[in-house]
């Protein structure tokens, strides 16, 4: 068990927010467990309160752990990174990782399309869409919500097509030859509305991360406008930058 150096020049709760990540990495609580109490962490380490709490609030700061009010301190679910170099679906990317992926439709609808979407799919304004809300989760828990924006003429019928439990991307290639080649995305964080909070089972004004994304058949034709809501604290993008 790892203590307190007192002759260390690193601050005390430096070394204590140190032990403490360091038994997260190693497993020593799964994710949902409830932490040891402050006065327990006292108690341990022989530290003040004043230092427990300003360990525990950079592991809170690092999404490690997280805290509720009256019930305690609990290791938060690591997070799901997606990295920005390849398109690849819901349903793929969660079986990659492991986990259980599902679907839920909150809607499907044939829409005229506005200005915002007609723009980046390079149609006229008015030009039928096929709108699909989806809720996106992984082994039950809600991380994401998706609405996807597709041009109708496109693909005749998609509504009617199985979009829940095969992936959008598999019908639009296997039953319209419509390959995803590519895409262009913009990513920007935003606090979620009362109608993305309720499905996500998050809190009001909770972080989002919100990607609107437009991809191109191998023909370069834009084909689908998708706007993606991800749970800021079970989502993370990840990139590799060169200089």
């Amino acid at each position: 068990m790892e203590i307190i150096n007192r002759n260390s020049k690193l601050p005390l709760y430096q070394q204590l927010y140190d032990i403490l990540r360091s038994e997260l990495g190693r497993g020593h609580w799964q994710a949902g467990d409830l932490l040891p109490t402050e006065t327990e962490l006292v108690e341990r380490f022989a530290v003040s309160r004043i230092i427990v709490r300003q360990a525990l609030q950079m592991l809170v700061k690092d999404g490690l752990i997280y805290r509720q009010r009256g019930k305690g301190t609990f290791v938060a679910h690591p997070q799901i990174q997606q990295t920005l170099t390849r398109i690849i679906s819901f349903t793929d990317d969660m079986l990659r990782r492991g986990f259980t992926p599902g679907t839920g439709l909150l809607q499907a609808e044939l829409l005229c399309a506005p200005h915002t979407i007609a723009e980046p799919l390079r149609v006229p304004v008015g030009e039928e869409l096929a709108h699909i809300r989806r809720i996106r989760l992984a082994d039950d828990e809600p991380l994401a919500i998706e609405d996807s924006y597709l041009v109708h003429r496109y693909c005749p019928g998609i509504l009617a097509r199985d979009y829940v439990s095969t992936p959008l991307r598999e019908t639009l290639e296997n039953s319209y030859g419509l390959r995803l080649a590519r895409a262009s995305q913009t990513i920007r964080a935003i606090a979620a509305s009362p109608d993305l909070a309720a499905p996500l089972g998050i809190k009001r004004n909770r972080p989002v991360l919100s990607i609107e994304r437009t991809s191109f058949s191998d023909l370069g034709i834009p084909v689908e406008f998708l706007r993606i809501y991800y749970r800021g604290d079970r989502y993370a993008l990840y990139g590799e930058l060169t200089g």
